[in-house]
């Protein structure tokens, strides 16, 4: 499936043609997955800011891997936190309904890691999806790292670190739990390295483990609690 966004040099093309095999699963369940299947927390009819995130797979020396960055310490918000790259829609984007929010997804990534977007193969979008607590309507963006360039943190104080996370690790059993966070919320969480995923980053990856058949049996009741400033 090949779909064109705008008819000038910002023009966005979305394929999952001569995708690596291994990925092949995730474009298949983006077909068919529905938003409920996705989250509990679904876009309201009217209002929310639209956004969207860069859900960046690669291939690394130990496989299949994700893109992601820890936000940094000093943030008033999400500080310290795990996530993918992203951010708000903005005017430079274009028209949402015409590729504006994956325009917003590698353009945040750019501004965020340094990553080449040309390097990049759009695959597939998933149904936008709802953070109640800030108000965002997010749409996850898809990508294949088809050309990998090098990446960091572009503004330290915005970002302290770049990192990938292989999707073995994600796998393992060993490095899964339930989040149980003060105000009573339950979800997904992954300890992976030094870094702990948790949030709407961890029930996204969550969800893309299960529906493309990745996800291996791990106790779900083995819960952590999260800090009360997380």
């Amino acid at each position: 499936m090949r779909s064109t966004y705008g008819r000038d040099s910002r023009e966005i093309t979305v394929t999952a043609e001569g995708l690596p095999e291994w990925l092949e699963p995730v474009a298949r369940f983006l077909t068919t997955v529905e938003p409920h299947q996705l989250s509990r927390f679904l876009p309201p009819e009217t209002g929310g800011r639209l956004s969207a995130v860069l859900v960046l797979f690669g291939e690394g020396q130990d496989g299949p891997e994700l893109l992601l960055l820890e936000r940094s310490g000093t943030l008033r918000s999400h500080a310290g936190q795990a996530s993918f790259p992203g951010g708000a829609l903005d005017p430079e984007d274009g028209d949402p309904a015409d590729g504006g929010l994956v325009r917003a997804a590698l353009r945040e990534a750019e501004e965020e890691t340094g990553l080449d977007p040309s390097g990049v193969q759009v695959f597939g979008v998933l149904p936008d999806l709802y953070i109640p607590v800030s108000g965002f309507v997010v749409t996850p963006v898809l990508g294949w790292w088809r050309e990998p360039s090098p990446v960091g943190p572009v503004d330290p104080a915005e970002t302290a670190r770049v990192f990938t996370v292989p999707v073995a690790e994600l796998t393992d059993p060993a490095n899964r739990a339930t989040a149980v966070h003060p105000s009573g919320h339950r979800g997904p969480v992954f300890h992976v390295g030094s870094a702990t995923v948790w949030g709407f980053t961890a029930g996204v990856i969550d969800r893309i483990l299960h529906f493309a058949g990745w996800e291996r049996p791990w106790d779900a009741g083995r819960e952590v609690l999260l800090d009360r400033t997380a």
